[in-house]
């Protein structure tokens, strides 16, 4: 019961966080500390920006580094993340242009198996904004940045390598965000 009424309280947020007009002028980016699994040792702040253009192409182009932005309007900037077999390391910065409160239209990205994640969703809402919405010690979470609000950035290290059994996706474990905030990652040549 205390689940269902979490999911509820969650959505009426989101939808009255939607429903609000806001300035679309973003506030100064801010540095969130960054969280990351025990699958993860390292963690970055920040990362170098990517350019504007698709996923793929900063693969393509060996650069192992993404900016992932995310909105009040809960969406991602990117569908889909390309990261070449070539990095050592990919690092994954997540940059929170909205300016609606953390509590109201926090986001994160943690990326799992895509067989993983609504379970892991759904085991994490009732661990609380506290806890990220994650499980503590979900080993099917492979990485995961801390829930960020308006202005802040956060950053995650991963191995390419840990990425070459299965399928992979990343998304945000705030209730309610999931339909509209998952995405793949595509390893690529």
């Amino acid at each position: 019961m205390k689940y269902y009424l979490t999911l509820i309280g969650a959505a009426i947020l989101g939808l009255s966080a939607c429903s609000q007009k806001t300035d679309q002028t973003p506030p100064a980016s801010q540095s969130a500390s960054p969280a990351a699994s025990a699958a993860t040792p390292a963690a970055t702040a920040s990362a170098p920006a990517a350019s504007s253009s698709p996923a793929a192409s900063n693969a393509a182009a060996g650069n192992c580094s993404l900016t992932v932005e995310a909105n009040d309007t809960m969406k991602y900037n990117t569908g889909e993340i390309a990261i070449s077999k070539a990095c050592k390391s990919f690092d994954i910065t997540l940059k929170n242009t909205g300016t609606l409160p953390k509590t109201a239209m926090g986001h994160d990205l943690v990326i799992a198996k895509a067989a993983d994640v609504d379970a892991i969703v759904s085991d994490g809402a009732s661990a609380g904004a506290n806890n990220h919405f994650l499980k503590a010690g979900d080993t099917r979470v492979l990485a995961h940045t801390p829930l960020i609000g308006p202005g802040e950035e956060a950053g995650i290290r991963i191995d390419p390598a840990q990425l070459s059994a299965g399928d992979y996706e990343f998304f945000c474990s705030f209730p309610g965000h999931l339909a509209n905030m998952r995405g793949k990652i595509k390893l690529v040549d």
